[in-house]
């Protein structure tokens, strides 16, 4: 089923269970979500960019499966599970029988003004929130799975894999949203720390800081309820979940300087080295961090190219796009 059909049909209040009286639709690169006031829906969309193959059925299906799975780790209360979309009499139709033309991930929707992203713009996020989301993130990542197989993530020659893909599939975009100068800087200087550093990308496999980590850590993950739910983890290519602990805490990190705090981003670094033990990680953040910009760069980039998406959001993107760049060239020029 093409996604133009799919997504007039998801717009109608009439088809979910819950009878909404309107539903909402927020769309990225790869999902389309579904808000009914009560429950999200989120669909995946049939792409495939290299790092994700979401184009049969059978993948869209299991890649759902596995979001749930994962995201329970750290909100177990907002994932319900993987429900079909049917078709009966020629109409689309939701957990009501019939053949399956695609799945959804269901899960409870949470008031977005709790999200951290939406109180930091209220200016509502304190030291002491900060140091929470610390805790919990450590508590997670010392009982996180690792294994041999996790830990070969973490090798300088695994990770430079990634690296070189960012590098090549965002050469289209210089001159649209990152500059030859940023881009050449900050491809040198990553190959150059590589080369460097393979001494400490050694230690830290030794010290068991690669696991089975979110891979998307943002303030806009992070709910602040009654609980603290952090959710909307990779599911779709362990080689970005299977990391070192140091990707994860320096992309939050570098969300927080994103957004202009640099000050919350040094006292979440702060509080988690001391909750932790971990001292070491301080040598390679920067060098995470630029990684992390770096990719959000991108991801906003291949929103230039996305056909289902307005002029005016693309124009917002390529600035959000520009300002992770930016971002990205003044880490790499600290390491």
């Amino acid at each position: 089923m093409d996604i133009a059909t799919l997504k007039a049909a998801l717009l109608r209040p009439d088809i979910y269970p819950e009878r909404s009286s309107e539903v909402d639709l927020r769309e990225t690169h790869i999902s389309l979500v579904f808000l009914t006031g009560r429950f999200v829906y989120k669909v995946k969309k049939p792409v495939d960019f290299g790092f994700l193959d979401f184009t049969s059925l059978e993948k869209r299906r299991y890649f759902c499966e596995r979001e749930v799975v994962l995201n329970r780790r750290l909100a177990p209360k907002l994932y319900l599970g993987v429900v079909p979309i049917t078709m009966v009499q020629g109409e689309i139709s939701l957990e009501r029988g019939g053949e399956v033309v695609e799945y959804a991930v269901k899960m409870e929707q949470i008031p977005e003004e709790l999200l951290m992203d939406k109180l930091l713009e209220k200016g509502e996020v304190t030291r002491q929130m900060i140091e929470r989301v610390s805790e919990k993130l450590a508590r997670f990542y010392d009982t996180a799975e690792t294994n041999e197989q996790i830990s070969r993530f973490g090798r300088p020659e695994r990770i430079q894999q990634d690296t070189d893909e960012n590098f090549e599939q965002t050469t289209k975009y210089i001159g649209r949203t990152v500059s030859r100068t940023a881009f050449d800087t900050i491809q040198r200087r990553t190959n150059d720390f590589f080369d460097r550093e393979k001494a400490l990308f050694e230690e830290r496999i030794r010290g068991g800081k690669i696991r089975d980590c979110h891979g998307d850590l943002r303030l806009e993950h992070i709910f602040w309820g009654e609980e603290i739910s952090i959710f909307d983890c990779i599911e779709f290519n362990e080689r970005f979940r299977y990391t070192d602990v140091a990707a994860d805490i320096g992309f939050l990190a570098m969300d927080l300087d994103y957004r202009g705090r640099r000050d919350l981003s040094e006292h979440l670094i702060d509080h988690y080295v001391l909750g932790s033990g971990d001292r070491e990680i301080v040598r390679i953040l920067d060098f995470y961090k630029c990684y992390r910009a770096y990719v959000r760069g991108k991801v906003e980039s291949f929103r230039l190219d996305d056909p289902t998406i307005s002029e005016a959001e693309k124009k917002k993107a390529r600035t959000r796009a520009e300002r992770y760049f930016d971002l990205a060239y003044h880490y790499a020029q600290q390491f």
